[in-house]
């Protein structure tokens, strides 16, 4: 027989918590796109990472307290400047704002393209140093791949290689995140970000093929976290074409922004 006590506690704390996270995120209407017929961007959503470490229904229990029909978009891996470019364009186009979880190295590589990201109105996020999965490194080494993937980031940002982010959001390769590293980016007030849906675009498959699959897992979601890559070139071309159709079907698209610095 359940435990129908226990079971309400459970959620009424679930409620509760809920509503903290209600008040303590900020909302706005996001700039008007002066083009007419576009996308655009809804709304910002102020995230706070004491009320919301870890978000994502694929990793997590908790996500983001979005509305019916509102989406937030988020990009993996970059910068990569065959792919990412063209992502920012039709992005420009749309007058959308994204998330960009980075990869240390590839910032390093291309500190202009992260300044760019950045100019353009999109929040940055980490992804560790070398996009190591850290379930199967020492765990002596899993703080070194963070903090030196958000030291990198930082650098092409603002010329200082600091451990401390700008914008305190992670996001673990792979989804592969351990006991010890949530437990070690809590302590840092770093919120880690899951999804609540993809488009496998890590998988071989055509421009119309993703679409098909994200907008399918979009219409049984309803709502969440989408998880895309910037490096894909099926991606990028995709987009445009996954844009028009938000637009037409009535989603609505919520920009991320942080709290503040993690301290």
């Amino acid at each position: 027989m359940p435990n129908v006590r226990g079971t309400a506690s459970r959620v009424g704390a679930a409620a509760t918590a809920f509503l903290i996270g209600l008040a303590s995120i900020e909302s706005a209407n996001a700039a008007d796109c002066p083009r007419n017929g576009t996308l655009g961007t809804s709304r910002n959503l102020t995230v706070d990472p004491a009320v919301f470490p870890r978000v994502g229904l694929r990793s997590f229990p908790q996500t983001l307290p979005l509305r019916d029909h509102e989406v937030v978009l988020t990009f993996d891996d970059g910068p990569w400047p065959p792919t990412t470019p063209k992502v920012l364009g039709v992005l420009a186009q749309q007058c959308v704002r994204a998330t960009f979880f980075l990869i240390g190295r590839n910032a390093s590589e291309h500190r202009d393209l992260v300044r760019r990201i950045a100019d353009e109105g999109h929040t940055i996020g980490h992804h560790t140093w070398s996009h190591r999965s850290l379930m199967r490194i020492k765990p002596a080494e899993t703080k070194a791949e963070i903090e030196r993937g958000i030291a990198a980031v930082e650098l092409a940002l603002h010329g200082v290689a600091s451990t401390t982010p700008t914008t305190p959001f992670f996001r673990f390769p792979g989804f592969e995140s351990t006991p010890a590293t949530l437990e070690f980016l809590q302590s840092r007030r770093i919120a880690v970000f899951g999804a609540d849906f993809w488009a496998s675009d890590w998988l071989r498959m055509t421009p119309s093929e993703e679409l098909n699959l994200l907008t399918q897992r979009l219409n049984a979601a309803g709502r969440g976290i989408i998880l895309l890559h910037d490096t894909k070139a099926a991606t990028a071309a995709m987009l445009p074409a996954f844009l028009r159709y938000l637009r037409d079907h009535d989603y609505h698209v919520v920009h991320l922004v942080p709290q503040g610095p993690a301290r």
